[in-house]
């Protein structure tokens, strides 16, 4: 089996998808499994003597210990950390979808499982024409979607599932990230979540690196091995 990864996509920026995308990837690893990242586009980078480097990228490759060229792992690195679609028109680059098309084949070849982390939500545009949606559907994955917990995601998290199947990509489930710790009525917003999109969550943890918080996402692999297995 090779070719299998999630797409790991938010509610909006800033939800945790980074924590959930290293815990899920270090989750798989310890099944046993090869497993490779990917961040296609990344703004917000900080300039090195190697070049751009997103900090998302390279807690990715980090978690999974990897040795694949950055440029494989993050294509398209923007220093800005604004929109993408914004930084590669100033950039005067052409995000392309079919060279991130072909990097997921790359690494796909090389392992069993593949994570891949979106930029900002569902829709954040990546040109003039395309999203982060595009993106997804290009690569053929499930979506895995985290939940940012705060005063809005009942309405956020519906959207976000809306539209992904809308677009015609497999829902792998939603992860719960507790990323407002003055968040009032969080369990009874959980149970609202569970009613309002159909299931209950595959992991529910704060949004913070280490500790309990990533033991709960690193077993929640397990979970979307077998569910992810059916589509």
């Amino acid at each position: 089996m090779t070719g299998r990864g999630f797409f790991i996509t938010g509610t909006d920026t800033a939800v945790g998808k980074t924590v959930v995308a290293c815990a899920l990837a270090r989750g798989l690893r310890a099944r046993g499994a090869r497993v490779a990242v990917m961040k296609p586009v990344a703004s917000g980078a900080t300039r090195t003597p190697a070049g751009l480097r997103s900090a998302d990228a390279l807690a990715l490759m980090d978690a999974v210990q990897a040795a694949t060229p950055y440029a494989v792992v993050n294509p398209y690195c923007f220093e800005p950390a604004i929109s993408p679609h914004i930084a590669a028109k100033e950039a005067q680059i052409e995000v392309d979808i079919a060279m991130i098309r072909r990097n997921f084949e790359v690494l796909a070849a090389e392992a069993d499982w593949v994570v891949i982390e979106g930029a900002g939500g569902w829709f954040t545009p990546i040109s003039e024409r395309q999203t982060m949606a595009d993106v997804a559907w290009a690569l053929a994955v499930p979506t895995l979607m985290v939940v940012g917990v705060r005063l809005g995601c009942l309405n956020h998290a519906q959207l976000t599932r809306l539209a992904i199947e809308a677009r015609g990509v497999s829902f792998a489930g939603w992860i719960a990230s507790g990323v407002d710790p003055a968040m009032e009525r969080t369990a009874e917003n959980l149970a609202s979540l569970e009613r309002l999109l159909g299931e209950p969550a595959v992991a529910i943890a704060p949004c913070e690196p280490g500790g309990a918080s990533s033991l709960m996402l690193e077993a929640a692999a397990a979970r979307l091995v077998q569910k992810a297995i059916s589509f």
